[in-house]
């Protein structure tokens, strides 16, 4: 089936970007109004040190007119994402994409003068009071001292930020837009279109057939360009590096992490906890081979259910009544806003020509959140909304409870709620499904979300590790060290199953890696999540886990998650998670085959 043009969309399943602004002329307004806040910001240039009480004029003044600019670019944003052949779109993402930098230039002086007022004078500062607001914000500009160049220095890497954003935005337009599929059979044996939003039914087909097909010809589109991905992708490295050597930080991961306030040892942590549960990957895969009727397993295997025969469909509408039973434990307000979020256009649910793929939440200030998918009428994409909702209720209550200042939840929590909502919808559905085929379907389901999530999330978290190691001992990233470097994890996480070689090229599809260690913090999220998720189910209280919800960026990530009973820097909580796995497994297989 031919996708529909935007304009052709039910408006019943699309999110209503008015509420942000009614028009583009109001975008415009607001866009002019930003622009001519500037002057203003930067005429604030050493008189940091004059009193407490203007500093505090000065941080107003800075964080409304960000948070303004926030739904300035979000507007766009979410404009592009619907349609990135939009030509108003692509002009409205063009003009804020440079005003993020002629803003990030205007206040670039604001962290390095406020590093270099007196230590008595900040004390003083603080004493009154009257920065209250601005306590956590302070202390972590405090603790980038070390890290921050003088105000010439970063002037120079603000205006910088734009060309550092170009690979991203090539990527994004090039597979987005310009990219296109050949067609593909579908199990009737007709000929279909493939697309990136409908890659993801084609793998879970099951016909072994119609997914080995899907799979070759997805990844040999971009085999095709993998010289024009890898220097995209090179570029987005040798920023990152270029941007943490500048400052001083050890590497690019520590710069990463930095911004968490997190220990690069939870990173390797991760990783080591990950290897040491490998065998169970093996025993997984096993167990899928054997249950399959597999003579051998291969990656393009591993996301149809292993049980093919359970009819799982699920339209959108089931899949929101089914997510709103799920999430029960949480309580009834939150319940109230997942019924906000299905009746006043939050949601935009169907893919259409030129919509960015995948899914997204965004969440905005004082307004409400957006969320972006691409349904299908599976169980999966249930699972995907019941994500998406986790985001958006997160940014939800942390927009109720903090100002713009404080509301911005760091990404080292960000997959927390999403995940924990997963897992609740997995508990539901497993303890009110009595039929033992659906039963292993779910379990299946759950197993896969480990993998997915924490196993191959890691594996993408090793790959732009040693991507960023190789760069910074010299080694070029081209399309063979970078495909072969991917080829060996995969032939290290997945031991026992087929490894194609077209599948050395699936690196140069993941758009995460424009946004540099980020991908390990699903990992760590899944793991928080399953904790999380099982301390509500047992003790009835989600409390402390919707408090959790509220901090935004008050904290710390790793302080925020004690809130909800989580400790992120014992290295059990990964491991306790990934035993949760390897018991999932031993539960399939007692149900498929029983001893």
């Amino acid at each position: 089936m031919e996708l529909k043009s935007r304009k052709d969309m039910d408006p019943k399943y699309m999110w209503d970007v008015s509420h942000i602004f009614s028009s583009m002329e109001k975008w415009q307004e607001a866009f002019n109004l930003v622009e001519e806040s500037l002057s203003k910001l930067e005429s604030y240039a050493g008189t940091l040190g004059i009193s407490a009480s203007h500093l505090k004029e000065v941080l107003d003044t800075n964080f409304e007119v960000e948070e303004q600019f926030n739904k300035v670019y979000i507007y766009a944003m979410l404009c592009k994402a619907a349609d990135g052949g939009d030509k108003d779109a692509q002009t409205m993402m063009a003009k804020v994409s440079s005003l993020m930098t002629k803003l990030g230039t205007a206040t670039s002086y604001l962290i390095p003068e406020f590093l270099s007022l007196k230590e008595e004078t900040v004390k003083e500062f603080l004493a009154t009071g009257l920065l209250e607001e601005y306590s956590h914000y302070i202390d972590d500009i405090l603790r980038s001292k070390a890290y921050t160049l003088d105000a010439k220095g970063e002037k120079m890497l603000a205006m910088l930020s734009d060309a550092a954003g170009a690979t991203r935005n090539i990527f994004d337009a090039f597979t987005d837009v310009d990219m296109e599929f050949p067609k593909i059979h579908n199990e009737k044996g007709e000929e279909v279109q493939l697309t990136s939003g409908n890659f993801g039914v084609f793998r879970e087909s099951t016909s072994r057939k119609v997914r080995e097909e899907a799979f070759l010809t997805h990844f040999g589109q971009y085999k095709k360009y993998t010289n024009t991905i890898a220097e995209m992708y090179a570029g987005s490295v040798k920023f990152d590096c270029f941007f943490s050597s500048i400052r001083g930080y050890d590497s690019a991961a520590h710069a990463a992490l930095f911004v968490d306030n997190a220990p690069l040892s939870v990173y390797h942590s991760l990783v080591e906890a990950v290897h040491s549960f490998l065998p169970s990957m093996k025993k997984y895969l096993n167990l899928r081979k054997k249950v399959m009727g597999l003579e051998k397993i291969d990656l393009f295997d591993l996301y149809t259910p292993m049980v093919a025969e359970v009819d799982y469909p699920m339209p959108y509408e089931a899949a929101k009544e089914l997510v709103k039973k799920a999430l029960l434990p949480l309580g009834s307000r939150y319940q109230e806003l997942l019924d906000k979020a299905y009746s006043e256009s939050w949601i935009d649910v169907y893919e259409n020509k030129g919509k960015q793929s995948g899914a997204f939440s965004c969440g905005v200030h004082g307004i409400h959140p957006f969320i972006k998918l691409n349904y299908t009428e599976t169980l999966d994409y249930a699972f995907t909304l019941a994500h998406e909702l986790g985001h958006a209720m997160h940014s939800y209550f942390s927009s109720e409870k903090q100002t713009f200042a404080n509301h911005h939840y760091k990404i080292m929590v960000a997959e927390v709620a999403s995940t924990c909502n997963e897992v609740l919808l997995t508990k539901y559905l497993l303890q009110e499904e009595k039929d033992p085929m659906r039963r292993a379907y779910i379990l299946n389901h759950f197993l896969e979300g480990f993998r997915t999530t924490v196993f191959r999330q890691t594996l993408f978290a090793e790959f732009e590790y040693k991507a960023h190691e190789m760069y910074e001992k010299g080694t070029p990233l081209t399309p063979e060290t970078l495909s072969n470097t991917y080829k060996e994890l995969l032939e290290l996480y997945y031991e026992g199953a087929e490894i194609p070689e077209i599948m050395k090229y699936e690196w140069s599809y993941i758009p995460h890696f424009y946004n540099a260690f980020y991908v390990y913090k699903y990992a760590t999220g899944f793991s928080s999540a399953v904790a999380i998720a099982n301390k509500i189910l047992e003790t009835g209280d989600a409390s402390s886990y919707l408090e959790f919800l509220s901090l935004g960026g008050s904290d710390y990530p790793v302080e925020e998650l004690k809130t909800a009973g989580v400790d992120l820097c014992n290295p059990e909580t990964v491991q306790s998670a990934l035993k949760v796995f390897d018991d999932t497994i031993t539960e399939l297989e007692n149900l498929l085959d029983p001893k």
